[in-house]
């Protein structure tokens, strides 16, 4: 069966495994979200305790889904990990900085005798939340708005400033998506305690968050959303593969992608009603209805991004821009790799029983206590 597929087949099915990868790792953010929120919501040092313990018995599964789509991303499109990795790498190696800190801080925060206190780790923990859910939003709004390297005919690519990423945030537009995501996972963590933490107090402060989080987030993602769907987008013809601006690339994706557009409208509706549920029913499930929402609208976003003959990482030099043709891995390997993929609903069981097993209790003042049967960050 599998040896029947064309490459092309393997190139749109690889893009639509990184596409669920994408869309789970920003679902996932909430974690950091949450670190932002640490002081915000935990007034005594038992509350901060119980905010850092809910969230850090899941910062394992959104270091893990960043690892898995970095690792995707170099297997079936390495050209694109080699040109953005490598050109963009300031804003990339300040943004693993980040994810490296929280780690660290995790393991170590609580540990007797570690020689940078508690109130260290809790900075890198803020440090992680606030500039590392900025800067994968900025970056990832490169992949419409365009980045400056040339790619040259043996596939070796150079990025055209001496800023080597940085230069993003000269762009308001991926400032507007670096903000969106920041204060959508700020949004999602709010929802997750309030879900997650059996205290009073911080479940009524969380409930005040959700409300102007999630206002801010609207209001800088509609401002993208809209952005991208009226702009020029950067298109390829399916035969010469030349690249080309097409007026409302976007906008055209969705209407000729009808799937596309189901997931990105039910997508968010689905973030509208978790969070009016959490904000007017004082429910505790908001979380359940915003999270499946974001996964489906950031399905919906990759889609448009690197279907329809879509270039997903381009170039200000337009026939340098990357697509899920020539930024692929080989037949051979896109084959090989199709093989392992079949595993993945076994991963996925698996992640779903941790998670069940994990969660089967919420948190109270009892499970941060020193002397707690459970681990304790």
């Amino acid at each position: 069966m599998l040896s029947s597929l064309t490459h092309f087949d393997l190139q749109q099915y690889w893009w639509l495994i990184m596409s669920v990868v994408a869309a789970a790792l920003v679902f996932l953010l909430f974690v950091q979200g949450g670190q932002t929120l640490i002081n915000t919501l935990g007034k005594t040092n038992d509350e901060k305790n119980m905010v850092i313990n809910s969230i850090g018995r899941k910062w394992e599964f959104t270091f893990t889904t960043l690892v898995v789509f970095a690792a995707g991303m170099f297997a079936s499109f390495p050209l694109f990990y080699s040109t953005s990795f490598g050109g963009a790498y300031y804003a990339w190696k300040i943004f693993l900085i980040c994810f490296i800190i929280q780690a660290v801080s995790f393991e170590f925060r609580r540990k007797k005798g570690n020689l940078l206190g508690e109130k260290t780790y809790e900075v890198f923990l803020y440090i992680n939340g606030f500039l590392g859910t900025f800067l994968l939003g900025a970056v990832v709004s490169t992949f419409f708005t365009g980045s400056d390297f040339i790619r040259n005919e043996y596939n070796l690519s150079a990025w055209q400033t001496e800023l080597y990423g940085l230069e993003i945030l000269f762009n308001f537009t991926n400032i507007a998506l670096g903000a969106a995501i920041l204060f959508l996972s700020r949004t999602l963590g709010a929802l997750y305690l309030i879900n997650n933490v059996d205290h009073a107090p911080i479940r009524q402060r969380a409930r005040k968050q959700v409300g102007i989080n999630a206002l801010i987030f609207l209001a800088f993602f509609l401002y993208f959303l809209i952005t991208i769907l009226l702009k020029d987008g950067f298109a390829y013809h399916p035969e010469t593969k030349e690249v080309f601006m097409e007026p409302f690339k976007y906008f055209n994706n969705y209407m000729e992608m009808p799937i596309a557009l189901l997931l990105l409208l039910g997508g968010v509706v689905a973030v509208l009603y978790g969070i009016g549920i959490a904000w007017f029913k004082k429910s505790t499930k908001g979380i359940w209805f915003t999270g499946p929402g974001v996964f489906a609208t950031v399905l919906s976003l990759f889609w448009v991004l690197g279907y329809n003959n879509t270039c997903f990482y381009p170039s200000f030099d337009l026939q340098s821009s990357l697509t899920i043709e020539n930024a692929s891995s080989s037949h051979y390997t896109l084959n090989a790799m199709t093989y392992i993929s079949l595993f993945v609903p076994i991963v996925i069981t698996y992640i779903y029983f941790t998670w069940k097993a994990i969660d089967k209790k919420k948190i109270t003042a009892e499970d941060v206590d020193e002397n707690s049967k459970h681990h304790v960050y």
